[in-house]
């Protein structure tokens, strides 16, 4: 007989669940088994968040890979009824899409349905992704370089001294005045001063985008480190802020932690859900307002341009200057030819070329050369 099958009945599902952690790369001795089966005794779960409870105490999933603890734990615990559970599960750096698509749509699997990276499907796929040799490229390097100075910046409302200015520095003019008997020999100017434009970066990780994906998220972490206000999303059929992996210094650490945080890598295509979602919660859209957004994505849209047109609308009122890039746009000439593109090509500032990451970095850095506002 097998140890499983010489276990109580009763303790089978969660000696089995430990196994299924095992399959998924988390380290779980013997020892932390035994106390989680004595842990479920003592409590005498009364429901699934005691178990929940247990396992996190005695099982100590590593913090950077909660997301996908709870992830296995729902599935195994709950079957299919972890898959139509409420958002409120969710963690508040993600946001699960609403199913839309009928009922007869098989799932795909995202290395089946999108291996060569040009098919575009509505179907969620929960991938956790790894990250290959990490080298740094010339225009990341340029970036770091020339970022501080390039990117777009606004005028503040403190004041700050200066030779030429629209206001007044009566207060420096009057003291200066105290030095000639009061008289006013020269008047003190002042002018608003400078800040960085907050940056928002939405990058499509779906499986149509599959061969940029890695570059992508690289750029991204080079982008957050090189200058402060810039928040990062990416979506596919999920919603994901990952700001706060990306915030790491060391380039590994990031990238491996947001590849934890995010699950639905090489997945599904649900462009207009995904805007439309981040618009709906307010944290969300207010780092969109006076911001300088870049969306990193080829607009392939399975769903309807509907849904995606009024999301861009709405994004290109909120943010300062809304950019699409796209790996479609090869030159110069570029008209777009899909739907979702020719539905909002009127609300966006600029539809470029979005398929290298010299391309990418040109266009951030030519932001700077907007006029302030």
């Amino acid at each position: 007989m097998s140890t499983e099958q010489q276990l109580p009945r009763a303790a089978r599902i969660f000696v089995s669940f430990v196994a299924l952690l095992r399959a998924n790369g988390f380290a779980v001795a013997p020892e932390q088994t035994t106390a989680f089966l004595a842990a479920i005794a003592l409590l005498g779960p009364r429901d699934l968040d005691d178990i929940r409870q247990s396992a996190l105490a005695t099982l100590a999933p590593p913090p950077e890979r909660r997301a996908t603890f709870d992830r296995l734990f729902d599935l195994h615990f709950r079957g299919s009824e972890a898959i139509a559970r409420d958002d409120e599960g969710e963690d508040d750096e993600t946001v699960r899409l609403q199913e839309e698509g009928r009922g007869d749509e098989e799932p795909l699997l995202s290395d089946d349905a999108n291996e060569s990276g040009l098919t575009a499907t509505r179907t969620e796929a929960l991938v956790e992704r790894s990250f290959g040799q990490l080298s740094t490229s010339d225009p990341l390097r340029r970036l770091a370089r020339e970022a501080p100075r390039r990117l777009p910046r606004r005028r503040g409302h403190r004041r700050m001294r200066a030779r030429r200015g629209p206001f007044a520095d009566l207060r420096r003019t009057l003291r200066d005045s105290v030095r000639s008997d009061g008289e006013i020999l020269r008047l003190g100017h002042m002018k608003r001063r400078q800040r960085s434009r907050k940056m928002l970066l939405l990058i499509d990780v779906s499986g149509s985008m599959k061969s940029r994906t890695e570059e992508n998220m690289k750029l991204a972490h080079a982008l957050i480190q090189a200058a402060p206000n810039v928040e990062v999303f990416t979506f596919g059929t999920r919603l994901t802020r990952v700001t706060r992996a990306l915030r790491l210094k060391r380039r590994e650490q990031a990238l491996n932690a947001a590849a934890h945080l995010v699950s639905d890598w090489d997945g599904g295509t649900r462009i207009g859900d995904a805007l439309q979602a981040f618009l709906a919660v307010p944290r969300f859209g207010g780092y969109a307002r006076g911001a300088a957004v870049v969306v990193v994505s080829d607009g392939l849209e399975r769903g309807e341009p509907d849904a995606l047109r009024d999301a861009v609308a709405k994004l290109a009122r909120r943010a300062w200057r809304l950019s699409w890039l796209t790996p479609l746009a090869t030159g110069p000439g570029f008209r777009p030819q899909t739907e979702a593109l020719v539905a909002i090509e009127r609300f966006v500032d600029d539809l470029v070329d979005g398929g290298s990451s010299s391309s990418i970095v040109a266009h951030v850095l030519a932001q700077g050369r907007r006029r302030a506002a």
